[in-house]
């Protein structure tokens, strides 16, 4: 089941670094191709909080099974897509039918195992959940160019097969309700769909057309708004609730969910922003972004079976509240970048961000679904991943946003300084000309292609700045989460028990 996970939360990420490949491949423009990634995240964040109750009407083993297959099947058609319709249809079926596999574990974890034994699946489950998005873009650009971005979705064909057969084999932990089909809430389905589904879209495609300025962005924050409100209503209006909301009442769980939220920010908002500056402004290629970004694989495996130990022996909430505030100093660390900024200077801040979320995630599970009985277990898991998911939406969306709005404000603080009146700045762009002086760049005399150089280099320090500013704001966030820590009521302690065996 954890290789199920690890397989759905590989393919958000693992198309990223090969989008230009699969452009090309299905004759698509740049615009267009983005909804390969859309597609699979509006869809999957439609089904996260769907399977609670998908998993009690149908059982866990039977939701997982059909998961499993889903996912393969789809998988398939992705990799024998010749037109950008058939991908898109392809990529969003394989992330609804998948995503129910990512929570489904996290409840399964505390179903399967009490006592101590919970903590060691946590700790394995968390590092699955983290390090699956960090490894993504780099293991998606060296199958891209070892064999080509078919194999991205052909490799998840025999796993996702043996996962179908070991699973329906092996897994037997609950039985299924099929009368709660009769109470089956239509409605309430559908509007989470048009909510979480529009609501995902704003996100991801808000900043790259100006948010409300464009119409169809504005269109689906209204559909997003009045959808949501339809939802929340039925939420508690419903006899069976397609996702009962009630669980947020428990004030652990609630406290939790947010510190998911944040560190869905850290853990999508990271992996992307600093392989961004290496490819943007370091001109790196997959393969040494991936070299780079290992430091924090390397981190989070190191120190997953630390906090494990740890887990059984100090306060939870002193866990997560040291793993927040390590997370925030990396955070400020990497926001130090300059032009040449590369491992030596990045090494310490990457592993101190996989050692932070590691102390964040494992412990925040356990807080957030620990103090919940049983029967709400599989819902809560549902609604905590939402959170997780949202989070790293909100977080790319929040980046992304900071990004061109203090790249355009640091190039024309930049280049009032590059004045006629400035004489360094005169002196700088008549070496450029002396030195393009016997050159012809396309067809250009040397004093434009000088010019054209000044401005690279002010766009290149401007990016730079934008993205120190970004990772200054997402340090803040997470050094004003930390305090709330002592808002947490103390966990109960486990009682001593190993795991069943099912």
């Amino acid at each position: 089941m954890v290789l199920g996970m690890f397989m759905a939360v590989l393919d958000i990420q693992i198309v990223s670094a090969s989008i230009a490949d699969i452009q090309a491949g299905l004759a698509a423009s740049p615009d267009e191709a983005s909804w390969v990634q859309t597609s699979y995240l509006i869809a999957e964040i439609v089904m996260i909080p769907l399977s609670g109750f998908l998993s009690r009407l149908l059982s866990t083993r039977v939701l997982f099974t059909i998961s499993a297959l889903g996912f393969t099947v789809f998988s398939l058609t992705c990799a024998l897509a010749n037109s950008l319709e058939m991908m898109i249809f392809s990529r969003a079926l394989q992330g609804f039918l998948g995503g129910a596999m990512i929570p489904t574990v996290f409840a399964s974890s505390f179903l399967l195992f009490p006592g101590p034994a919970r903590v060691r699946a946590t700790v394995l489950i968390g590092l699955t959940a983290t390090l699956a998005p960090t490894l993504g873009p780099t293991l998606g650009g060296m199958i891209t160019e070892a064999l080509s971005w078919h194999w991205l979705f052909l490799l998840n064909v025999p796993v996702g097969i043996f996962i179908a057969i070991s699973v329906w084999l092996c897994i037997d932990i609950d039985e299924p309700d099929h009368s709660l089909f009769r109470l089956f809430d239509w409605w309430g389905l559908v509007l989470m769909a048009l909510f979480l589904g529009s609501l995902e879209y704003v996100l991801e495609e808000g900043a790259r057309w100006q948010w409300l300025q464009d119409e169809t962005v504005a269109s689906f924050a209204v559909i997003a708004t009045v959808s949501g409100i339809g939802f929340f209503w039925r939420a508690f209006a419903a006899e069976q609730p397609i996702v009962d909301l009630r669980a947020f009442a428990d004030r652990n769980f609630a406290i939790g969910s947010l510190f998911a939220f944040i560190l869905g920010m850290a853990l999508y908002g990271s992996v992307y922003l600093v392989p961004l500056f290496l490819g943007r402004v370091r001109g790196y290629d997959s393969l040494q972004i991936g070299q780079t970004m290992f430091v924090t694989g390397a981190a989070m495996f190191v120190c997953a079976p630390i906090v494990g130990a740890l887990s059984r022996k100090l306060d939870l909430r002193i866990l997560v509240a040291f793993g927040l505030m390590v997370t925030g100093v990396a955070m400020y660390l990497t926001g130090q970048f300059t032009a040449q900024s590369a491992l030596p200077e990045l090494w310490l801040p990457l592993l101190l961000r996989g050692v932070g979320m590691m102390f964040v995630m494992v412990p925040v599970t356990t807080i957030a679904l620990g103090t919940l009985p049983p029967v709400r277990i599989k819902n809560a898991s549902g609604l905590f991943n939402l959170m997780r998911n949202l989070g790293g939406a909100f977080g790319l969306a929040l980046i992304n946003t900071l990004v061109t709005d203090r790249g355009a404000a640091h190039r024309l603080h930049l280049a009032e300084g590059l004045g006629w009146a400035r004489n360094e700045a005169v002196a700088a762009l008549t070496n450029m000309q002396n030195a393009f002086a016997d050159k012809i760049v396309n067809g250009a005399p040397s004093d434009l292609v000088a010019l054209r150089r000044l401005s690279q280099l002010v766009t290149r320090e401007a990016n730079v700045l934008a993205y120190n500013d970004t990772l200054f704001v997402m340090a803040v966030f997470f050094f004003v989460a930390a305090p709330l820590v002592f808002l947490l009521r103390a966990p109960r302690a486990m009682p001593p028990g190993e795991g069943g065996g099912h």
